[in-house]
Parts: structure tokens; C-alpha cells; sequence
């Protein structure tokens, strides 16, 4: 059976087809209100903003163009994400928050996520609030009163709000998950523009220059792929337990530790890190006073202009941040604990403390691998455009490996649906 065929199974299914169905038209939906500007802009000044600074023209990309219009929905989903992470974050300082997290079930998760909604909303407050002085400083947007500030923060505020309720409504009724897939279809909904404007802008003497981008682009996929699916596999036996009549355990299984366990949040951490002294700067470079003034400017423009040092310092942040997040999200006592009340346990190694021990030594030795390739898919947009001069396409390492795990993660849920219908699976 060809891939085609098995692509229209999807539409044999009247259960899965409505999801699909209904994804698409949340996304329909998404990118009209993404199209909706806020009144009071210089449109030609703002898209020149986004285009000359990479920090913003990122952020950019991640909202599907919809930061660049002055969109009501111009934050997208970035106050919720960084919601969760702080919420993540706390765990390690609050018991009961860790607890209600891993130990309540679905309905503690369920209250976990709630919580992370809430702070969403004055997160989306202070965003949007510092955005609009950053484009106010330089000269693009004009308020003029305190009413039409305000208006227009509760205006962006409500959009990513309604973009939240529209994530919860995928991932309640459709298939997927809601937050990934709308972050996805903001990232690939500036392809057809870029590649107008290669067309465009078409030079038959960098011919050489586009294959070269195309197979470094093949590359970085093959890349991300092996860095999303790769994994290291720990064997765990389980001992044979006798209840009446029956036999329980006595199976032998494993343990996946994936080469990349922190997924895309050390890149947003990192972009978090390297936006901040460029927000800083922003403010300070119109201030009345000189050298303050000018210390503005300098953390402003240095991350812009200075390639090298904007690429070492995102590349050891990656790294860095990909340590740290797993510290936070992965616990080897506590699996190692798990294993020992089920009966389970890694051949060879004792259970209890040499368990975790003999896991955070694999975990060290994988993550190694996996913090420095994802330092690489990072930096490497960076490096393709500098090295073959072409900057039309804005989709760097961050966006592919957001898209390449969003599609590999949907094909993997729409297998799952159509092997339980007895369907063959893609």
C-alpha cells in the first residue's frame, strides 16, 4: 500500500476524520485573527524593526508574522509557555506544588495546568505592556493616551487568551496538541512568503549557493530527526510474584532515555536570556542621561550586530539550559524508587541508590551528545545564511525542530488512532 493510500485512510474513519477536520478549521481561525492589526501603527517602520533585528524577527516567526502586524494576537502563545516553565520551575521549590504535579493524578495535573493559565494573564500584561514601549521608543506606534495604552494591553492580552482556549480546544476535541500545533502554524505560515521572495529575488549566479542552503537544510532535518527520536534504551527485568492461582511479573522490558529529554525549552530559554539585555538596552538608549544613554545602546546593538558573540553565547546557553531543565524534569531516585516497589530492576545493578546512580551516569553521558547537537541545530541557520548570503528564508534551527517534532509527535497519535481501528498504520 502506497503512502497515498494509507494518507486517505485518515478520511475512512468518520471519528478521526472530524478531528482533522476541526484542527484545521481551528488553525483556519488562528491565522484570521493572527491577520487582525491593533489601529496606530507605522506598518512600513515595523516590519523594517522585525526584519533588522533577529532576536525579534524570531519571536516573529514563532507567531506566524503576527507580531510584525501588530496583531491582536502579536504575543501568540508566549506568555502561557512561559507560565508553564515557571510553574516546572517551582516544583523544585514548593513540595506541594511537586506533589500535586506527579502525585494526584490527572485531576492534580489538571489544577497544575490551571494554575499555569492564570499566571499567563499578567505575564501577557507585562509583555505586552514592554513591547509596546519598545515600539513606542522607536518611533512606530503612538499612543497617545493612557486610555488607548490600556485598551490596546487588554486588547493583546485577550488574543492570547483566546489563543490558550483555542490550544485547549485542539487538544480536547481534535487531535494532537493544541499548543504545538498552533505554534506550528504560525511557524510554517511564512513559507509561502519566503519562498516568493526567493523567487524574487532569484541570482542565477548563486545557484551553487542555493544547493548548498538546500542539502544543509536536508541535513538539519535528518539532524533533528535523530535528535527527537533518538534514545537510549536501559533493560529492566521484573521479578516473578505469586498471588493465589497466578503469576505475576517475570517480563523483561526497558527503560527509553531520550538523547534530547528537554525538547525545545533550552532554546526558549536561551532566546529568553538574549532578548533580555536587548529589552534593557531599549529602554535605556533614550534616556536623558549620556553614558546611561549610551550603555543602552551598546547592550542593545551588541548582540545585533556581533555574530560571533551572539552565536557563542546562545550556543553555551542551549547547552547549558538543556542540564538544567533536566535536572529539573527527570529524577532518577525517584524512578529508581518507582522500579523497586514494582519489582523491577536493571540487570546487574542493585536496586535503590545504585539504580539512580547507574542512571544519572547513562543520563550524563547521553545528554552530553544531545545538549551539544541541540547547540548546533541552533546556531547553525546563523552560520548556513552567513556562509551562502541568503536571508529569505527565517525558519532556523529553533522553528525546524519545533516542526519536525510537532508533525513526528501527530503522525505518531493518527497511527495510534488507525491500528486501533484495525487499520494498517503510515
Amino acid at each position: 500500500m502506497n503512502a497515498w493510500q494509507k494518507f486517505l485512510q485518515i478520511f475512512k474513519v468518520k471519528d478521526l476524520r472530524d478531528k482533522v477536520l476541526f484542527v484545521l478549521g481551528i488553525l483556519v481561525i488562528f491565522r484570521l485573527v493572527a491577520s487582525i492589526p491593533v489601529p496606530g501603527i507605522d506598518v512600513e517602520r515595523l516590519k523594517s524593526f522585525f526584519e533588522n533585528n533577529q532576536l525579534f524577527g524570531l519571536l516573529n516567526v514563532f507567531t506566524g508574522g503576527a507580531m510584525s502586524n501588530f496583531s491582536i494576537a502579536m504575543l501568540g502563545l508566549g506568555p502561557y509557555i512561559t507560565a508553564t516553565i515557571i510553574m516546572q520551575l517551582l516544583t523544585m521549590i514548593f513540595p506541594k506544588l511537586e506533589a500535586l504535579y506527579k502525585e494526584e493524578g490527572e485531576a492534580g495535573r489538571q489544577k497544575f495546568n490551571q494554575y499555569g493559565r492564570i499566571i499567563s494573564v499578567p505575564l501577557a500584561v507585562l509583555q505586552s505592556y514592554a513591547m509596546i514601549m519598545i515600539l513606542k521608543n522607536q518611533g512606530i506606534v503612538a499612543m497617545a493616551s493612557l486610555f488607548q495604552l490600556a485598551t490596546t494591553i487588554i486588547i493583546i492580552t485577550s488574543g492570547t487568551v483566546f489563543l490558550m482556549w483555542l490550544g485547549e480546544l485542539i487538544s480536547e476535541k481534535g487531535i494532537g496538541n493544541g499548543v504545538s500545533l498552533l505554534i506550528f502554524a504560525g511557524i510554517v505560515a511564512d513559507l509561502p512568503t519566503n519562498i516568493r521572495q526567493t523567487v524574487a529575488t532569484f541570482d542565477p549566479s548563486q545557484i551553487p549557493a542555493y544547493i548548498g542552503f538546500l542539502v544543509i537544510a536536508l541535513l538539519m532535518i535528518v539532524g533533528v530527526v535523530i535528535i527527537t527520536e533518538g534514545r537510549r534504551n536501559i533493560p529492566v527485568s521484573y521479578a516473578k510474584r505469586i498471588r493465589g492461582n497466578r503469576v505475576y511479573g517475570g517480563v523483561s522490558t526497558y527503560l527509553p532515555l531520550n538523547i534530547n529529554p528537554a525538547g525545545v525549552i533550552p532554546i526558549i530559554f536561551a532566546l529568553s536570556i538574549l532578548l533580555f539585555p536587548g529589552l534593557i538596552g531599549s529602554f535605556l538608549a533614550n534616556v536623558s542621561i549620556a553614558w546611561l544613554a549610551s550603555v543602552g545602546r551598546f547592550m542593545r546593538d551588541v548582540l545585533q550586530q556581533n555574530q560571533l558573540v551572539y552565536g557563542s553565547l546562545y550556543f553555551a546557553l542551549v547547552v547549558l539550559f538543556t542540564y538544567f531543565y533536566t535536572a529539573v524534569t527527570f529524577d532518577p531516585k525517584a524512578i529508581s524508587k518507582n522500579l523497586q516497589r514494582m519489582g523491577g530492576f536493571v540487570p546487574g545493578i542493585r536496586p535503590g541508590r545504585p539504580t539512580a546512580d547507574f542512571l544519572n551516569f547513562i543520563l550524563n553521558r547521553i545528554l552530553l551528545a544531545g545538549a551539544i547537537s541541540l547547540g548546533i541545530i541552533a546556531v547553525a541557520p546563523t552560520v548556513v545564511q552567513a556562509a551562502t548570503n541568503i536571508n529569505t528564508f527565517t525558519v532556523g534551527g529553533t522553528s525546524l525542530l519545533i516542526v519536525v517534532s510537532v508533525v513526528l509527535e501527530t503522525l505518531r497519535q493518527i497511527e495510534s488512532q488507525l491500528t486501533m481501528r484495525d487499520y494498517e498504520g503510515f
